[in-house]
Parts: C-alpha cells; sequence; structure tokens
C-alpha cells in the first residue's frame, strides 16, 4: 500500500512522542524504551499503511507500563486506531477452548509440521483438489509424513495457500524463523527444524509449548478431556499427571447428556458405581475431584433428540435406576467401558478431530441433564460449554473432516435452558453464521449467559469482523471475542495473530465513532476493555456465582 503522507503520520505519533518526553523527565529512564517501541510501531504502520500484515508477522512486545504518564492521557481520533492495534496486540488472551493436551501426555500433546499439515481443515480442502485416483481409504492408510507429503504438494506447490487454514500454516512457519525455508519451500528443511526439538521427546515439546504460548500472547489454554478415552484416562487415574499451568481442565460428559444407556451403563460397571442416578451423580463429582475442570462441556449429534422417561425406571424402593442391558461382569476390565463406547454406543467420546463438536438439539427434559448433570454442577457451581450447530459425519469417508454445518441450530434451547435452571451458568458458541444475532439477543436477556469465540466455519477473518462488530453493537464487551480452538499447538501462533489483526481493525473503527459521538477516554479505559474481550469477561463470568440466589 502507498506511504501515508508526512502531516498523517506527525499526526499519529504526536501523543506517544508527548508522553516519551514526559517519561524522560519523571521517571526512570529505562521507561522510555516502551514508548519509543510505541513510536516505531505507529511510524511503521503509517508508513506501510497495512495493520492486519505487521499483526499476523510481528514478534509480541511488551505492553507500556499501567503506571506510565502515557496511560491517562485523552486519546482524541487522530490516535485512536494506532493506539488499539498496539492495545490489542500487546494484550493477554485467554483460550477458553481447545483441544490441546500437555507434553507430560505424551503422543496426545500434537505439535510440529506433519501435524500441521494433517489438520482435518487441510484434509477437507485436499480432497477437493485430489486425483481422483486418491480415495480416502488409501490417504488414511498412509502415514502421517506421507499425507503430509500429499497435502504439501496439492496446496501449498500446486498453487498458492490462499485459504486460511493454508496460510496460516505460513504465519507459523514464519513466525518461526523459518522464512527461507518456506521460499524456497523446503519442506525437509521445515522438518529438520522441528526435529531438533522432538528428538528430546517431552522436554523439547515442553521448551515448544512455552515458546507458542509465549509468542502468541496466550496465558493459558482450557484442554478438552475425555476421561471415557482410553489413552487419556491413563493420564488421570489411578494417579493424576501434573502438568503446566498453561493448560486448564473442561470436563466432557457427552453420554449423560446425549442418554446413551448401554455407555452410561459400562461407565458405571466399570467404575464400581451402582446404576442409579445416585451412581451417576456420584460418578460425575469422582471425575471432577480428579480433574477439577473449570466447566463441564457436554456433547450430542446434532439430531439427537433425548426421550423422556427413557433413561430410568424406578424401583420398588423409590430409587432412580438404570435399565440394565450389558453384562455386568464382561465390563469389570480396564477400559471395557471405551470399548463398548467405541464398538455400539452412539456417543462421540473417543472420537477424532471434529467429530467431538457440540449439540444444536437438546431435550431439556432428559433425567440426566436435569437430575445429574445439572444438579451436580449447581452444587459444585460449574459452568456448562455448548458448542451448537455441528453435523457430523456429512461426508462420513472423511473422517473428521467430513463433518459440516446445520444452517439454523435450535438457539431457542439454549434460552429455555438458561431459563430452567437460572443457578448454572453457561458458555456459548454457535457453528452458523445464521444464528449469531440470535445467540447476542439471549445474551442480553440472561445473566447466566456468557458468548464466546468464533468457532470453526466462522473462524475466518471476514466472518470474525462481522460477528465482533455485532457483539460490540449488542454486548459492548460483555463477550470474549475469540477461542483459537487449536488441536494442534502450533495452530495457536496464527490463529491469536490473525484475530488480533481483525480485532484490532474492528475496536478501531468502534472506539472512533465513540469519540466522534463526544465520548472521551484514555488509554487505560481503552486497553482495560480491550482486555475484557481477550478473557477478562471470561474472568468475571466465571467469579460470579449464581448458586446462592434466591
Amino acid at each position: 500500500p502507498p506511504a501515508l503522507s508526512s502531516e498523517r503520520i506527525n499526526i499519529l505519533v504526536h501523543s506517544e512522542w508527548r508522553a516519551t518526553l514526559l517519561t524522560a523527565r519523571s521517571t526512570r529512564p529505562r521507561h522510555v524504551a516502551w514508548h519509543v517501541h510505541a513510536l516505531l510501531c505507529i511510524w511503521v504502520y503509517a508508513g506501510r499503511g497495512c495493520m492486519s500484515t505487521i499483526r499476523q508477522t510481528a514478534q509480541r512486545q511488551p505492553a507500556i507500563p499501567n503506571h506510565s504518564a502515557v496511560m491517562k492521557d485523552t486519546v482524541d481520533t487522530s490516535a485512536i486506531k494506532a493506539i488499539v492495534m498496539s492495545e490489542v496486540q500487546t494484550a493477554t488472551a485467554i483460550d477458553l477452548h481447545t483441544h490441546l493436551l500437555p507434553p507430560t501426555h505424551g503422543i496426545l500433546c500434537l505439535w510440529g509440521i506433519d501435524e500441521l499439515l494433517t489438520y482435518h481443515y487441510l484434509v477437507a480442502e485436499y480432497f477437493m483438489v485430489a486425483d481422483a485416483s486418491v480415495t480416502p481409504e488409501n490417504f488414511f492408510a498412509s502415514t502421517k509424513q506421507d499425507q503430509a507429503d500429499m497435502i504439501w504438494q496439492a496446496l501449498f506447490l500446486d498453487r498458492l495457500p490462499m485459504s486460511e487454514a493454508c496460510r496460516g500454516v505460513v504465519t507459523v512457519l514464519t513466525r518461526l524463523g523459518l522464512s527461507d525455508a518456506v521460499r524456497t519451500r523446503d519442506l525437509s528443511a521445515i522438518r529438520l527444524h522441528y526435529e531438533k526439538l522432538q528428538c528430546q521427546g517431552e522436554a523439547g515439546a515442553k521448551i515448544f509449548c512455552e515458546q507458542i504460548f509465549a509468542a502468541a500472547g496466550v496465558k493459558y489454554a482450557i484442554m478438552t478431556n475425555i476421561p471415557f478415552d482410553a489413552l487419556e484416562a491413563k493420564y488421570w487415574k489411578p494417579h493424576k499427571v501434573g502438568y503446566s499451568t498453561r493448560f486448564r481442565s473442561a470436563l466432557r460428559v457427552d453420554p449423560l447428556l446425549a442418554g446413551d444407556r448401554p455407555a452410561i451403563e459400562a461407565a458405571l460397571k466399570s467404575s464400581g458405581y451402582p446404576e442409579t442416578m445416585d451412581g451417576a451423580r456420584d460418578y460425575l463429582r469422582e471425575w471432577c475431584d480428579v480433574m477439577e475442570p473449570e466447566y463441564m462441556m457436554a456433547s450430542t449429534p446434532h439430531d439427537f433428540v433425548l426421550r423422556e422417561g427413557s433413561l430410568a425406571t424406578t424401583g420398588a424402593d423409590g430409587t432412580r435406576a438404570l435399565t440394565q442391558s450389558m453384562n455386568v461382569s464382561a465390563m469389570k476390565r480396564p477400559f471395557a467401558f471405551v470399548d463398548a463406547t467405541n464398538s455400539g454406543a452412539n456417543c462421540g467420546v473417543g472420537c477424532d478431530g471434529a467429530q467431538d463438536e457440540a449439540p444444536s438439539v437438546i431435550d431439556e427434559n432428559s433425567d440426566f441433564l436435569s437430575e445429574v448433570l445439572m444438579k451436580v454442577c449447581a452444587e459444585r457451581d460449574l459452568p456448562v460449554a455448548l458448542k451448537i450447530g455441528a453435523r457430523r459425519g456429512t461426508n462420513p469417508k472423511l473422517k473428521s473432516a467430513g463433518d459440516g454445518v446445520v444452517a439454523f441450530a435450535d438457539a431457542a434451547m439454549l434460552g429455555r435452558l438458561c431459563t430452567r435452571f437460572p443457578k448454572v451458568r453457561f458458555l456459548a458458541t454457535f457453528l452458523s453464521r445464521n444464528n449469531q444475532h440470535e445467540a447476542c439477543v439471549l445474551a442480553t436477556k440472561f445473566r447466566n449467559l456468557h458468548i464466546y469465540g468464533c468457532w470453526w466455519f466462522c473462524n475466518n477473518p471476514s466472518i470474525i469482523e462481522e460477528i465482533t462488530k455485532m457483539r460490540v453493537e449488542m454486548l459492548g464487551t460483555s463477550f470474549t471475542a475469540q477461542h483459537s480452538d487449536a488441536r494442534v499447538v502450533d495452530q495457536m501462533l496464527y490463529k491469536w495473530p490473525h484475530s488480533r489483526a481483525v480485532l484490532a481493525k474492528v475496536l478501531g473503527a468502534e472506539y472512533e465513532k465513540l469519540l466522534l459521538s463526544g465520548w472521551t477516554m484514555s488509554r487505560q479505559e481503552v486497553r482495560r476493555d480491550v482486555r475484557r474481550i481477550f478473557g477478562g469477561s471470561y474472568e468475571d463470568f466465571m467469579s460470579k456465582s449464581l448458586r446462592d440466589q434466591v
């Protein structure tokens, strides 16, 4: 883009230059560096005229200290967009939903170029252009490295990597210092870079994770933990494996919400609990004690409707019992529940990729919803997170890459849940663009509802911009703008910078409109509100207990 005029540059840098002089006179000299950095950011932005490019490729810099004199200065329209750009770039984010697991969980911690290239977004894109001779069956039968080679050839060499998922890979590699290998399209050199850390095993993974979290500006990420998965369960029981504070847990409770009777029976039997509602509650409490989750996460198939009264029968003693349907002795061996679930039960607890996404239809009157999940959530003061609108298996042959979207999910269901369970807090995001306006309206009606993120097919810059504009106009800063939904650690290195670029653009325009309306603001106030949509509002919502309300 053409450079801006020198007059415009002078206007943009005026407030930061004034702050630099004031700081040099009144505080320790080292603080001058903060303002010099801010000046350079504005100068580069003004000279190149391309905020998005800078935000997506530059390394994050420290923020100007809160005690600096410049933070109290009144902001005007000439500088607001540059100031917002700086504040968005330096804000620390909370990634409130991911599929990441820590290095202590061994092979479940996914990172590296082959994991990046075989992510289900890129697998789906690959099959749009793959030769007809390449079938899903022989593709998935190939090694992961061979799959990555095929995707690299088709999406990065045979055509320019224009899609958001492909461009994300380029951003990751560039920010890892691999610009030369990117320029020469040298996949072997890229692999060699990763192998230097991968050969160190868990220690190398820990180093890499810390580097990525720091570079992406993420304080901590909330995992998706599936205790019914044999591969993961061994890291929780019989002895819980410790992990970095960069990761926090979220407990997935699919079988309880889906009402999968065989799966629930298997879970209770294999854990030694009675097949009653009390047994189910105790089972859930035990996992809460083990995992100490931030919230529960509930998922069902998009078209699943649970019939009232189908989950339990009442015995002569009045005890609510589950209907017997599986061999008790067979379920006593370790992880028998997982085998039963994966082989016969219609419950996505062992699924891979995108198949473990959340429901669009829930029967609010089901026994397990009201008598188990909601009761335990209320007593433990734990929220329930719902990701609404995925259609599983649109093309089953593509496995996790074959899932789609429901055009219009049942958003009214969310309102009914909030009404019926006012002491339980709900976190929600919708997959379809069509549901976003109704979600905002619902958030203005229920204090126990928090809207967050631009999920999956909505996690593209054009749609993020549209959704964020609407949310600011309707909700102010009482929402969380984004979550990465990352499954590969490296992905945070593009998902957050790409989102920051869009959010800076949207917020800059919204703050400018507010100034033009006659309101005044300081940089400190801008920082406070920017940090709210990067996770501050989420933490406020999580600290707001409704358990004791009348």
